[in-house]
């Protein structure tokens, strides 16, 4: 299934309450996303910490059209795709 612009949006619109989590973790970094899917839009909350002490960050944003392809990519199997071609 190509990801157009179209199928991304009945992507969105279809699954919408879809979340999911990722971790990641290196050396002197650590990062827990929260993806959301709402109002058609994918919600993203990235929380961590790098290794200063100080570094700790909580940011909220409505991902791009890449970040969002990237996504419905990444997780299409877990995604309803019923009526899709």
């Amino acid at each position: 299934m190509r990801l157009t612009k179209q199928i991304r949006q009945q992507l969105l619109v279809q699954n919408e309450g879809f979340e999911t989590v990722t971790r990641s973790r290196e050396k002197n970094f650590t990062e827990n996303r929260q993806y959301r899917i709402e109002g058609g839009q994918l919600h993203v909350r990235a929380t961590g910490q790098t290794s200063w002490a100080d570094s700790r960050f909580d940011d909220r944003f409505i991902a791009d059209d890449a970040q969002t392809h990237r996504f419905l990519y990444e997780n299409l199997g877990r995604l309803n795709t019923e009526g899709l071609d």
